[in-house]
């Protein structure tokens, strides 16, 4: 699915969230910077938008960003060669679930968007707490649901409606974004993910919600 809308994923992000998305990317990455963390891994880093914020803002020696959609990572490829950070990000094919670095590899830990999309959310989870070292942070954003009225309804309505018929216009792929809506539905934001944060190895887990709602930036360390 992800493949398939690979070529418009970009143009889509900033025209469906009219631009909020770089600012949401740039306020998570902002909990990373008194670590100054070196080693950095971007999860799920689709066509590498945070992994590239990252190296600008954040001037880490290496950043290796992981996707199991190849088109993704192709267009990614693209877009740091374009800002020659080839020296300091790579992209490689690989699994959240199962990640092939050894224990306590790296400084830091970055997911947008991606955790919804876990098969095993906790198994991927453990996963990034095993390859961070101690004292090291992941910082994850995600999607959440607006409790405001009228806000809320308005969400509802444009997530459910509006946004997978311009994903069908643009993308040709409406499964895509109606799945967005569903998927962010069922995702156990807020307090019960900051619990599930607790019990796959991390503490002083919080949570700071964006934008009415709309986005939400997880923060933990590892034990």
């Amino acid at each position: 699915m992800f493949d398939k809308i690979a070529p418009k994923y970009d143009v889509l992000n900033r025209v469906l969230s009219l631009g909020i998305d770089v600012w949401w990317r740039k306020r998570a990455l902002g909990y990373l910077k008194a670590d100054q963390p070196q080693q950095m891994l971007d999860v799920a880093t689709g066509t590498a938008d945070v992994a590239i914020m990252a190296a600008k803002m954040l001037r880490p020696k290496q950043i290796i960003g992981i996707d199991i959609a190849n088109n993704m990572l192709d267009f990614g490829r693209v877009k740091i060669k374009n800002a020659q950070l080839d020296p300091i990000i790579t992209l490689e094919t690989g699994d959240s679930e199962n990640l092939r670095f050894p224990d306590q590899s790296f400084d830091a830990v970055t997911v947008a968007f991606g955790v919804r999309n876990f098969e095993h959310l906790e198994k991927g989870l453990a996963e990034m707490a095993r390859v961070l070292r101690p004292g090291g942070r992941v910082v994850i954003l995600e999607f959440s649901k607006p409790h405001l009225f009228p806000f809320k309804q308005l969400y509802n309505a444009y997530f459910r409606y509006v946004l997978p018929f311009i994903g069908r216009l643009t993308s040709r792929d409406v499964r895509a974004y109606t799945y967005l809506f569903e998927s962010v539905q069922v995702f156990p934001e807020g307090d019960a993910f900051l619990s599930i944060l607790s019990k796959t190895g991390f503490h002083q887990a919080q949570c700071e919600r964006l934008t009415l709602g709309i986005c939400s930036i997880y923060s933990a360390t590892k034990q």
